[in-house]
């Protein structure tokens, strides 16, 4: 079990690389786009579908698991801080079932929708051809990735007998 949460950590380390990557693309993007603009009096043209439909999808939805591994929600836990141990299990394991029902479903979801924008090729209406279907897939990975990471917390609260 040790290796498989492992793997999960890893792989949700992988695209939270992925995310910062793209960060950084789109922060050069921009950069240029304005440094052709100001300079130049010029513009690179399509720099604010990349950032609208590429760069902010993917810098959101592949950083989703790394935040759910490292228990970095933000949470309301005012009151299941002043109950039993047990109780907070109880809860914890819960929640999990919960977000495992609700990232499923939202994984599966986007999962269809990014193999039918694939299948029919979908584009974004602007004045030059610029397909959105690759961005679309950037919302499977990253529910997969809140997924696996809610599986793996999970696994670790029953394993240590405490919610984490």
């Amino acid at each position: 079990m040790r290796q498989l949460l492992e793997v999960i950590r890893w792989l949700n380390i992988g695209a939270a690389v992925a995310a910062c990557l793209v960060m950084l693309l789109m922060m050069f993007h921009i950069t240029l786009d304005v440094g052709v603009r100001y300079f130049l009096n010029g513009q690179i043209v399509g720099t604010l579908e990349w950032v609208s439909f590429y760069y902010m999808v993917a810098l959101v939805f592949l950083a989703l698991g790394y935040v759910e591994i490292k228990n970095e929600n933000i949470r309301v836990d005012l009151f299941v801080q002043m109950m039993p141990r047990k109780v907070q299990l109880a809860l914890y394991v819960f929640s999990c079932l919960l977000g495992l029902v609700f990232f499923g479903m939202l994984f599966w979801q986007t999962l269809l929708d990014a193999v039918g924008a694939t299948r029919r090729g979908e584009e974004a209406m602007s004045n030059f051809r610029f397909l959105i279907w690759p961005a679309r897939w950037a919302l499977p990975i990253g529910f997969a990735g809140v997924l696996l990471a809610v599986c793996s917390n999970l696994l670790r609260a029953v394993s240590r007998r405490e919610a984490l």
